[in-house]
């Protein structure tokens, strides 16, 4: 039965919605630098939001994966290519979990009492628990069009994490 709720919650995005800013995930970056198609994926929704003027900020949160690139500064590069102003990109290379990232957020961002939050669909629920967690009142979910054969695992993962975030924070 949560699984049901974090495919509803996570496949349903609040776009109705206007939040000051949107947080993007990160996520793999390929061993050459550039963004998977997964992180591909998510920023895309990031910047649709953005030209949707939905968001007028942009925080990219992740750390450094095992490729060694960091990713909110490889997820910054590639939102400014593709034409999103850099003084409105907020980098966080700190952002190895997503309660990290949440945590980072709420410190860069002591005031913002709404947000938009960025990731697979099977992530946002999570996403949303974190950032509620750490202070942020309204917190809305925007997923990435991507799926992979992965996802079935990723789900129960996510199933665990849940409440591995909900006991202990």
């Amino acid at each position: 039965m949560h699984l049901t709720v974090i495919f509803v919650d996570g496949l349903n995005d609040e776009v109705q919605n206007e939040a000051k800013v949107a947080v993007i995930l990160g996520s793999k970056v390929n061993e050459d630098g550039t963004v998977s198609e997964r992180l591909k994926a998510r920023l895309n929704r990031g910047l649709k939001l953005y030209q949707d003027a939905l968001v007028k900020q942009i925080y990219v949160s992740g750390g450094i994966g095992e490729e060694g690139y960091p990713e909110g500064t490889v997820m910054a590069q590639y939102l400014v290519q593709n034409g999103v102003p850099d003084s409105v990109i907020f980098i966080d290379d700190l952002g190895i979990n997503t309660r990290s990232s949440a945590l980072n957020f709420k410190r860069d961002f002591p005031n913002e009492k709404q947000v938009y939050v960025v990731s697979q669909y099977f992530h946002v629920t999570r996403c949303k628990l974190a950032f509620y967690q750490v202070g942020v009142e309204a917190v809305y979910g925007a997923h990435a069009n991507y799926f992979s054969i992965r996802d079935p695992y990723s789900s129960f993962r996510e199933f665990v994490g849940f409440y591995k975030y909900l006991i202990f924070y």
